[in-house]
């Protein structure tokens, strides 16, 4: 049930002119069961014994009194009753219904409130339904309570005035919500709005447009620019400005419903408590009709823009005030440092990173001043200092596709400026900071960021101090729209016109345009980003351009980004801080709550050179070659069920011309599947099988259907795999006795520790969708299944979707092995003969083997035996690449890529 559903409830409750059912109701309320609630009606299970009272084991000990009762004294008698008690009730609550008085047995917390507040209050009770009061109050109620009215609102409006124009409705509610806010913290006098709203409109709304035009008309004019015969009613409004009420309203149709949903919103809601970095994404949830149920969980949670903005730039500034305490001067020059500095978030959506900046800052310049007068208390001089704002709303700016999200973005910044004005005035004596008439920031743009020239938005010149951050869109280039497309394409080639555009994710636009500014400047920036971007092709694509004007400041490596709602699992990002190349600056690597000085941070967050791995036609170290598997394309009609083989094989056909097929479900999950493999003379020697030559027939007709010539080309020989794989340049026909394969699907689980490679006999026909090295030794196979092998696999073969995506050009052609002895191999060949025993004695398919512990949701451990043997087998592959093995995977990543570099060097133009 919404909050706003659960408030109404209890609000009709209270209304009731008889108070007799109202206990009976509350409950109701909290989903108690309907037959608990009935058999209290009828006196059945209340423990209590006296008139009035309700005792419900383990849940409540309520009583009502007469008014001219005492309230207190009641609660005290209770309280002190169910101390005696074995088993006690979870609240305490008592009422004359002028005002009620709850106690929190458990929690040991009053409630003590007017009667009418109680469905602002109902948070109290939660526990009944399983949620802790604390728990709650973590999601912030306020700002949900205010998006969920706020979203009842939009629905009725938007229903009463289907021609009015999104922008105009939009504007309406950011203005309201304004007023609202600003008749509960003291812009304007406490409820003055609402209490308009009440005192002069109609009832059923007819006037509430009128009413709305002349109000938002004279809010934006200076009280002494006001026309002489403005109405009375309008006098106590202020002046307001910020361009939030520059624009003419959009007339609307107002109704009862309409009217009596924005008075509930001034009557019903806490608005002092509201978080703005919150409801500006909450807001833009409004009026989002897809995002509408998820109201609350669509905004970026505080401690994950820290993130980005403590390394950033706000350790600094907070360093440096650290070393300039007991320094008058040095905070100074850090209180003017601090006033000058500007800020842009390129893709703001509703301005969180903006507003939690901001307020840092504002925070800092607190600090500062604090600390100033401590020094001017402790000289005993008798100097006052006079207060001088430093941080404005002008040092911000952004830009943003959604017009509706800049002005949230605007409306948040203007909320969080008066909530910093307040704690100014709490904190330092003196310090006076009006909110009227609003600042303006330095440019929320609505726009598209790719298309925009950022240097226009924010000039900035060399020596300038300016960052730029956010959480851009990423959005992956096979879901790209035409238009997104050009959208990278003119980003991209603002920087450098080579770009190969089409297979990078939109956010690399971001990147890119980012380096553009930061080129020869101070400027920095960091941005959240999947971690596509330090994996796979896409590095190739992208960071050599970019690495021509910035270098890698500090990264965050993999980690779930998301906010404070219940059951989000975010998504697993990166944070890459950018600056110029040629700056000097020490560099940080963040793993979990770890952090790492280095030298150098790759584009695949390592400690290492920039080194950039391409895909390579030939094996790095001449390792056997890796293949795609034999490609069918014949309409299904060349695979067999175990059934269709069976009827073949009782028909006549030789048995030695259906091979078992093995494609990446039937190796991993141990299904089985057949295909006819043929030459020509095979094919004649069975062609006089009816069902044998009606399937080469159907295989002709499919090819000859196909569009592409090759595949046409094919229906010559319709007996055959359009590609074999190089199946038979290792095998031929029939000569592969006593010979291997292994084999690698192309895509596999990346909650898995490891990949499972397998050997199958080399009569089985490997489908395309898998890798394949043809006539392969074993010890080959325990290097591409050790753990240094699965972390080349991540970070250099990028993901589909999630998943590992297997490449032979980019990941085993790649991936460097050292000159093994012998002795070595025999060594490696031993410990993989007892995996692949292992994994025979345990049964169970490969997926069920190897499991996915690496899951978050329903983990499934992998097999102790088989866990066991690999982790045998890294040992021995580790003291083959470093003798002392390795501290980290990390450092195993920095290695290859060393190796890596060594050899496509000494390979020179081979590849």
């Amino acid at each position: 049930m919404a909050i706003t559903e659960i408030e109404d409830k209890i609000e009709d409750i209270i209304e009731q002119d008889n108070h007799e059912e109202f206990i009976f109701d509350f409950l109701s309320v909290y989903n108690f069961p309907k037959s608990t609630i009935t058999k209290l009606r009828k006196g059945l299970g209340n423990l209590a014994k006296e008139p009035g009272e309700i005792y419900l084991k383990n849940r409540l000990y309520y009583k009502s009194v007469n008014t001219d009762g005492n309230l207190m004294q009641t609660f005290t008698d209770i309280k002190a009753k169910i101390d005696e008690l074995g088993s006690k009730p979870r609240y305490i609550m008592v009422t004359d219904f002028k005002d009620v008085l709850a106690y929190d047995v458990k929690a040991q917390d009053t409630l003590s409130i007017p009667f009418e507040r109680l469905p602002q209050k109902f948070e109290f009770f939660l526990a009944w339904n399983g949620i802790e009061k604390a728990d709650f109050d973590k999601e912030n109620p306020a700002d949900i309570r205010a998006a969920e009215r706020f979203a009842k609102l939009y629905d009725v409006i938007v229903k009463d005035n289907p021609n009015a124009t999104r922008k105009g409705l939009n504007l309406f509610l950011i203005r309201v919500l304004f007023c609202l806010f600003a008749e509960d913290t003291n812009i304007f006098t406490k409820n003055l709005f609402t209490n308009r709203v009440k005192q002069l409109t109609k009832v059923d709304g007819s006037d509430l447009d009128d009413f709305i035009n002349q109000l938002f008309s004279i809010l934006d004019v200076k009280k002494e620019e006001r026309p002489k015969d403005t109405p009375n009613w309008l006098v106590d409004f202020p002046y307001v400005d910020g361009d939030l009420f520059k624009e003419p309203h959009e007339s609307l149709k107002f109704t009862a419903e309409s009217r009596k949903l924005i008075i509930d919103a001034g009557e019903k809601l806490e608005w002092d408590q509201i978080n703005p970095d919150i409801l500006g994404s909450m807001m833009q949830a409004v009026a989002s009709e897809d995002s509408r149920s998820h109201l609350g969980m669509h905004y970026t949670s505080v401690p994950n823009i820290m993130k980005v903005i403590k390394p950033l730039f706000l350790d600094d500034l907070r360093t440096e005030f650290e070393k300039g305490k007991g320094n008058y001067k040095k905070l100074s020059e850090l209180y003017a440092r601090i006033g000058k500095i500007k800020f842009m978030d390129p893709a703001c959506g509703s301005g969180n990173f903006l507003i939690v900046t901001y307020k840092q800052l504002r925070q800092l310049e607190i600090d500062i001043l604090k600390e100033q007068n401590k020094i001017l208390a402790e000289e005993g001089t008798g100097k006052a200092m006079m207060y001088l704002p430093s941080v404005t709303l002008d040092q911000f700016y952004g830009i943003e596709i959604d017009d509706f999200a800049c002005d949230t973005t605007r409306l948040s910044l203007w909320i969080a400026e008066h909530q910093m004005n307040i704690k100014l005035r709490d904190e330092i004596n003196n310090a006076v900071r009006p909110t009227l008439p609003l600042q303006h920031a330095g440019a929320i743009v609505c726009g598209n960021a790719l298309r925009l020239d950022w240097e226009k938005i924010l000039p900035h010149k060399k020596d300038d101090e300016v960052y730029l951050f956010g959480n851009p869109p990423y959005l992956g280039a096979k879901w790209q729209s035409k238009e997104q497309k050009e959208d990278l394409k003119v980003a991209l080639y603002s920087l450098n016109d080579n770009f190969r555009f089409k297979k990078l994710d939109y956010i690399s636009g971001w990147f890119v345009k980012g380096a553009k500014y930061l080129k020869n400047t101070n400027a920095r920036l960091a941005f959240v980003t999947t971690n596509s971007i330090s994996q796979g092709e896409q590095v190739s694509l992208l960071w050599p351009t970019i690495l021509d004007y910035v270098q890698i400041e500090f990264a965050y490596r993999s980690f779930k980004w998301g906010n404070n709602a219940k059951n989000n699992a975010g998504v697993t990002v990166e944070i890459i801080g950018l600056l110029d190349k040629h700056r000097s600056i020490k560099k940080k690597i963040y793993n979990g709550s770890l952090v790492n000085i280095v030298k150098n941070i790759s584009p695949y967050i390592t400690n290492s050179n920039n080194y950039i791995v391409k895909p390579l036609k030939l094996q790095i170290s001449q390792l056997p070659k890796m293949v795609m598997g034999s490609m069918p394309r014949d309409g299904g009609y060349l695979i067999l069920d175990a059934q269709e083989k069976a009827k073949l094989v009782s028909e006549g056909v030789d048995p030695y011309i259906i091979r078992k097929y093995i494609g990446g479900q039937e190796f991993l999950n141990g299904k089985i599947r057949y295909c006819l493999w043929m030459n020509k003379k095979a094919f004649k020697e069975n062609e006089h099988i009816k069902e044998l030559r009606d399937r080469i027939e159907k295989v002709k007709n499919y090819r000859l259907s196909r569009n592409a010539n090759s595949t046409q080309k094919f229906a010559q020989k319709p007996w055959s795999f359009v590609q074999k794989g190089e199946y038979e340049k290792a095998y031929g026909y029939s000569g592969y006795t006593g010979k291997y394969t292994i084999v690698v699907p192309e895509v596999s689980s990346e909650n898995r520790m490891y990949v499972p490679f397998g050997i199958i006999p080399a009569d089985q026909i490997p489908f395309n969708k898998i890798m394949a090295i043809y006539n392969a030794p074993f010890w080959l196979m325990g290097l591409l299944q050790s753990k240094i092998h699965m972390i080349w696999l991540d970070a250099i073969g990028g993901k589909l979707e999630t998943r590992y995506n297997y490449s032979n050009t980019l990941v085993y052609n790649t991936f460097f092995v050292p000159q093994l002895s012998q002795r070595r191999k025999n060594e490696i060949e031993k410990l993989v003969l007892n995996i692949l025993d292992i994994r025979e004695e345990e049964g169970g398919t490969l997926a069920e083997l190897y499991g996915s512990p690496l899951a978050e949701k329903n983990p499934k451990p992998m097999n102790p035996r088989l866990l066991k043997a690999h982790q045998e087998l890294d040992e021995v592959v580790d003291r083959a690449y470093k003798s002392n093995g390795f501290k980290d995977d990390n450092e195993r990543l920095a290695l290859l890529l060393d190796m890596y570099s060594k050899k496509v060097k000494e390979n020179g133009s081979k590849n």
